[in-house]
């Protein structure tokens, strides 16, 4: 059980739970919400006060039906389901090939492929059902200053002099994990020299609910629908020409983005800030260390250009739910080392495909080699005619393959 905060004059005395969370972003928090709902006592650890979680920064996240299912069992989805738009349909261009691959939702059921909420909506819902749940505790505004392992549980020493005693550490808390440094666990990746571009749009003709990657020489530009006929844009470019981008004016911007989405939306405009994130490959060696487990970026940071980085980090959040939930009806230790294999053993090869998949991705499509373009244009007309090998597809964009 753990204990409430207490006055600054009493901030050492320690306080206890099943699993401590360093990182209150959209990783930590759902697995706050999915541990919380299963009845374990959970700390989650904010380096930022929470609510400057909730402010715009043009990005949206593409939750896959998987993940969906995940934030329906945690309690999640009741807040979100209304203001997530579903993706009935895929399409995927290659630069200006006339050949299109198109995944419909309805040759592989009735479900959608995923969902398209704000960023800052999703964080807002997150954090409104954590905080309903009695068993779990955020400390916002706080720094981790050390993690020590006595072979009993860990304990994180704060900024603030505060002790959280915990059986379990999990690593969610991004690409510059503190959390991994701290269990001297080596990466590896590298830069991919491209930046992307974020802003939502807003559009004359309808997108009846379309996600639209669409490979251009520079990277993938996506178009996901939104709700109130808008449209989230990430448009990936080399580093250089997105800064000459960036640097627009707001009627040259959208002119040029006009063009780059093939009009199909008709008349467009920003209905945002623009906003650039550069891109890089990073992909921890391991997952876990003694009482230590990482999660979402901490352990993976994948190029955007299939659109499933957080939904990993789903998957992650499933399996380390399930083993911790295994572990307390055995009557085991939830930092048990076997509890931390398995979930190791149950995640590293299946992202590491990922990691890999999107990698080789990007490489073949951004360019404009004629040799290259021949050959994955080809393999575009193979997939569209081949249906066992678009249900596959289909499947891996709705998360059920990972």
């Amino acid at each position: 059980m753990f204990e409430p905060p207490h006055s600054m004059a009493k901030m050492r005395r320690a306080v206890k739970n099943d699993v401590a969370i360093i990182g209150g972003g959209p990783s930590g928090l759902s697995l706050a919400a999915s541990l919380g709902a299963a009845g374990l006592s959970v700390v989650c650890l904010e380096r930022e006060a929470i609510r400057k979680k909730s402010r715009p920064d043009g990005r949206t996240t593409a939750l896959s039906y998987r993940s969906q299912k995940i934030l329906k069992s945690s309690g999640v989805w009741p807040r979100l389901e209304k203001q997530a738009c579903p993706i009935l349909d895929i399409r995927v261009a290659d630069q200006h090939a006339p050949l299109y691959l198109d995944f419909h939702h309805h040759e592989v059921g009735n479900s959608p492929f995923g969902w398209i909420v704000e960023n800052r909506i999703f964080h807002k819902a997150l954090n409104q059902r954590v905080r309903e749940l009695k068993n779990v505790h955020v400390i916002e505004a706080t720094a981790v200053q050390k993690i020590e392992n006595d072979g009993h549980q860990a304990r994180i020493i704060l900024n603030d002099g505060q002790i959280i005693c915990s059986a379990l550490v999990v690593g969610a808390d991004g690409r510059r994990s503190i959390c991994r440094e701290q269990a001297n666990i080596p990466v590896y990746g590298w830069n991919y020299g491209q930046t992307a571009i974020v802003c939502t749009i807003e559009h004359s003709a309808p997108h009846h609910n379309v996600a639209v990657e669409h490979f251009l020489p520079g990277g993938p530009l996506a178009t996901l629908p939104m709700l109130n006929q808008r449209s989230s844009i990430v448009w990936t470019e080399k580093a250089a020409v997105a800064d000459y981008i960036m640097k627009m004016e707001e009627a040259e911007f959208t002119a040029e983005l006009e063009e780059k989405v093939l009009s199909w939306l008709g008349h467009i405009k920003l209905a945002s800030q623009r906003f650039a994130y550069p891109l890089n490959l990073q992909h921890a060696r391991r997952y876990t260390a003694p009482r230590i487990a990482l999660i979402g970026d901490a352990a993976h940071g994948i190029h955007p250009i299939a659109g499933q980085g957080f939904n990993l980090g789903m998957g992650d959040i499933e399996v380390l739910t399930d083993e911790i939930i295994r572990a307390t009806r055995l009557g085991l230790d939830v930092g048990d080392p076997s509890i931390l294999l398995n979930y190791e053993r149950r995640r590293k090869f299946d992202n590491g495909n990922m990691v890999l998949v999107t990698d080789i991705l990007d490489r073949l499509f951004s360019n404009a080699i004629p040799p290259v373009q021949a050959a994955r244009r080809l393999g575009l007309g193979m997939v569209q005619k081949i249906p066992p090998l678009r249900k596959f597809f289909m499947r891996v964009a709705m998360g059920e393959t990972a």
